[in-house]
């Protein structure tokens, strides 16, 4: 009579133990961590210069920068969305006029200063690989980056497929002393890479030139008038992503801008972006002076071809004229009852062909 009591008592303990332990676990286990959306490229910490292992949401990352001496966190996003950038945008605290700034692409190059936060534009160019130049051809792709600049951190945003920054974070990495001047070392990265890509690209640029040149003033003039404008107006593009950059850049050696020991290094990148600026405006006056070369070139073969047409006209005028008056129905002309008449006539207009035609190949209309 005493076993049941005692097996329910037994039952009631085992499931009390049960929801003990269950309880125990559901409350230790940790919390799945938060992953990345797509549009984040990278995100990571960085502690005196160096990279912290792993990869964390950049909340957390962010967290853990203002909780760390020397430290800063660097989130590279891509072509975000409008969702995206209003949860990074409240993470970091950045202003809705900002986050719609960073939403929207084309800007033109430049420096603006909203308290704390530094935002920095850049466009980004980058050549295109082609077998030749025709009217439609994509000579140089852009793009543009933008560099947020605030405290304990920096988010670049960029739109377009030119100007990826990964290497530019592997390159930096490698420094740990310029990476520890803290987030306006990034910025100082990202221009660097983006000068150094006009200079590239302006190589490029520079090589189509020349095959250009070359067919303009060559003997059979192959170049087209539409194949020189489409390069023009490439060049005009890429002009517009390199020449405004200069007074922005400028404006970051003010005492404001960056730490006194990135100072020489924005001067060296001021120093490139100078000769990148004259190459860039040279190619265009050089295309403008090919352009109107090809012109004049036109001119003078379409003066060419009107100068043959009215020689050839006027031989066909002569024959037109002597045939007319020989058929005119007239009793007394003269030779037109004589036996050579008709030879004589087919005579005198081959004669009169022959030089006219002689005169006007002296003359250079034939």
């Amino acid at each position: 009579m005493n076993q049941r009591p005692v097996r329910d008592r037994a039952g009631r303990g085992v499931r009390a133990l049960t929801r003990r332990l269950l309880g125990r676990v559901e409350g230790n286990s940790p919390t799945p961590p938060r992953s990345n959306p797509d549009a984040v490229v990278d995100c990571a910490v960085y502690v005196n210069g160096r990279r912290e292992p792993g990869q964390r949401h950049y909340a957390d990352a962010y967290a853990r920068a203002r909780h760390v001496r020397d430290a800063f966190v660097w989130l590279g996003l891509h072509d975000p969305g409008p969702a995206v950038l209003a949860a990074v945008g409240r993470t970091f605290g950045l202003d809705e006029l900002t986050v719609e700034q960073a939403l929207a692409d084309g800007h033109r190059p430049t420096v603006q200063r909203h308290g704390p936060l530094t935002l920095l534009v850049l466009r980004t160019a980058g050549y295109v690989e082609h077998e030749e130049l025709t009217d439609t051809s994509e000579v140089i792709d852009t793009g543009d980056v933008m560099v947020l600049i605030g405290d304990r951190f920096a988010i670049t945003v960029r739109h377009g497929a030119a100007g990826a920054l990964r290497s530019v974070r592997a390159d930096i990495e490698r420094r740990p002393t310029l990476l520890a001047a803290g987030p306006w070392a990034v910025a100082y990265a990202v221009c660097a890479r983006m000068v150094d890509s006009y200079l590239e690209v302006a190589g490029h640029v520079e090589r189509d030139l020349e095959r250009v040149e070359e067919a303009v003033f060559a003997r059979d003039r192959k170049a087209d008038i539409q194949h020189i404008y489409q390069l023009k107006r490439e060049v005009v593009e890429f002009k517009r992503a390199v020449l405004p950059l200069q007074a922005p850049l400028r404006t970051l050696l003010d005492p404001d801008g960056p730490p006194r020991t990135l100072h020489r290094w924005f001067v060296d990148v001021d120093g490139r972006l100078s000769r990148a600026v004259d190459r860039v405006a040279a190619y265009d006056d050089l295309l403008t002076s090919i352009v109107q070369s090809r012109l004049a070139q036109l001119a003078v073969e379409q003066n060419n071809d009107m100068r043959k047409i009215a020689a050839w006209a006027a031989i066909a005028a002569t024959q037109t004229g002597i045939a007319g008056i020989y058929g005119m129905n007239f009793d007394n002309l003269p030779g037109l009852g004589w036996r050579y008449g008709y030879v004589l006539a087919l005579t005198l207009m081959a004669v009169t062909a022959l030089a006219l035609h002689r005169l006007f190949r002296r003359s250079g209309w034939l």
